[in-house]
């Protein structure tokens, strides 16, 4: 477990978030990215707070369908993970995903905790031998009874091939835990979000009958870890890669308790019934603790499709990223993109947004006040006499922030805060800075420009968790000491006062785009 981050005023507690790992068959794409930017923004956000964050990501790389891919390159198939793996991490690099570890499901430590909480499981009387006949999806490495098929096609992969298995596996006997899972389900109502997964999964756990089994092996598979003391099977990919929340941990080792149980899990829709069912009821058959929450977030669509290798969408994370950079895509898609359902990615859409709320917005706010400390103060920010309606305006955009950040509404949470932003630049124009100067209202123009100096500080750590490069910067130019990222809490809820010399800023968002829309 790491601790707080140099800076943090306080620490408040322990804060573990996890993404999806995610699966090795191609390069990153929106898809992954969205999940990634947003749970950095909680994590980022949660270090503003004052939690020791530590947020963990990583690469799912066994099953037959990682196999595949590895063959039709001609590869080894840990040539093909390594390669995949190197793509994942620097594209998580550069778009600045502030994770505190990496996991690959090839490392020994995984393996090892793998192999540790499915012999617990065993040793608690809850796996059966058997065979295992019916329809196997390939491209979400699960088996599918019919009535989850639509015209014979899986709904997430229905280009892919289904196939009918036939196979001696070890089964988890799942149904024993369908009370427990109740219970959990009604005491910790919010343990599923957003609402309509926890309704979606209660039912099919209602549904489970006592002796309900599911396959956790598969025996014609060699790329996986093995099972517990039997070489011939090797551990179900999809049962194997959600215990990477405890090898990050350090599980079985003494202290790993210290970090687990995890706060949330960050995942896609398609997988909620694994995280929110089958993964709650293996720690429990392990007699361990249960994670504190699951939060799926929606679909990143475009022209009708989701983002993904199987749905063929050929935008490119590259292309994203060149248009108007690293900071501006992060804030357009937790800005565009519910974080609590589904959403549409248009270059329209980006290109509207970045012009009028990060260039004319955010950024031409930032050029204008910094322009008139400089020119009417000589470039030190006034102390200003306090509170302003500007002042009290952003209180009131401060406690919406955190009502809407706490509850993982990352875009309600960039309204409030861009709120703030509209609310400033109206400001300006009803205290016209200019005609204050030309007047000699030098206490009305102290006061004016010291209210805007500490609402550009507010939004600008507000913005951090979205944008912390382009808020670093701001932040710099503010005069104001060390990183954006490592301020607390009391620094947003009172900001600092002035005395500091201001710098100007080449423009923060240039409205020529850097890169072509295709």
């Amino acid at each position: 477990m790491t601790g707080p981050r140099a800076g943090t005023k306080k620490v408040a507690s322990k804060y573990f978030i996890t993404t999806a790992i995610d699966y090795s068959n191609g390069e990153p794409h929106l898809g992954h990215a969205y999940e990634k930017i947003g749970a950095d923004c909680v994590a980022r956000y949660r270090r503003l707070r004052g939690d020791d964050v530590y947020f963990s990501i990583g690469m799912d790389e066994h099953g037959q369908k990682v196999a595949q891919a590895a063959d039709e390159a001609g590869q080894d198939p840990q040539a093909w993970v390594d390669r995949i793996a190197a793509a994942f991490e620097a594209a998580w690099e550069e778009l600045a995903i502030s994770h505190d570890v990496f996991i690959r499901t090839t490392e020994p430590r995984h393996e090892r905790a793998v192999k540790e909480l499915f012999h617990r499981i065993q040793q608690g009387g809850y796996i059966s031998e058997g065979v295992y006949s019916g329809y196997y999806c390939v491209g979400c490495e699960a088996f599918k009874v019919e009535k989850d098929l639509v015209d014979g096609k899986c709904p997430t992969h229905p280009t892919r091939e289904i196939k009918w298995v036939e196979e001696p596996n070890y089964f988890f006997e799942v149904g024993r835990f369908r009370q427990k899972l109740l219970d959990l389900y009604r005491t910790q109502p919010d343990f599923i979000q957003p609402k309509p997964k926890y309704n979606e999964i209660y039912n099919v756990v209602d549904e489970w009958t006592e002796d309900q089994k599911i396959s956790v092996s598969r025996s014609r598979v060699p790329w996986g870890i093995p099972w517990p003391d039997d070489d011939t099977h090797v551990v179900y990919v999809w049962f194997e890669a959600l215990i990477n929340y405890l090898s990050v941990t350090g599980f079985p080792d003494a202290g790993y308790e210290t970090t687990w149980p995890a706060d949330v899990h960050v995942i896609g829709p398609d997988i909620v019934r694994f995280h929110a069912a089958m993964w709650p009821a293996m720690l429990m058959a392990a007699d361990l603790e249960v994670p504190r929450r699951v939060w799926s977030h929606g679909w990143v669509n475009t022209g009708g499709a989701r983002f993904s290798k199987s749905a063929g969408v050929a935008v490119t994370l590259r292309n994203l990223i060149d248009r108007h950079g690293v900071d501006a895509l992060r804030y357009f898609v937790l800005r565009e993109i519910p974080w609590n359902a589904d959403g549409n990615f248009t270059w329209e859409r980006f290109d509207t947004r970045y012009t009028s709320e990060l260039a004319d917005g955010y950024g031409n706010l930032v050029s204008r006040v910094v322009a008139m400390i400089t020119r009417y103060l000589g470039g030190t920010v006034p102390q200003g006499a306090g509170p302003t309606p500007l002042d009290t305006f952003g209180d009131e955009c401060i406690a919406g922030y955190r009502e809407a950040m706490d509850a993982h509404l990352l875009h309600v949470g960039a309204e409030h805060a861009w709120r703030l932003v509209d609310r400033a630049n109206g400001f300006i124009e009803e205290r016209a800075p200019w005609s204050l100067a030309k007047q000699g209202q030098s206490a009305e123009l102290e006061e004016t420009l010291g209210a805007l100096a500490r609402c550009i500080a507010r939004v600008t750590l507000m913005a951090a968790p979205f944008m912390p490069a382009k808020t670093q910067e701001v932040w710099a130019a503010l005069g104001l000491p060390g990183r954006v990222e490592t301020a607390g809490w009391e620094e947003l809820e009172r900001p600092p006062t002035g005395g500091r010399q201001v710098e100007k800023l080449p423009p923060l968002f240039p409205k020529e785009p850097k890169g072509p829309a295709s």
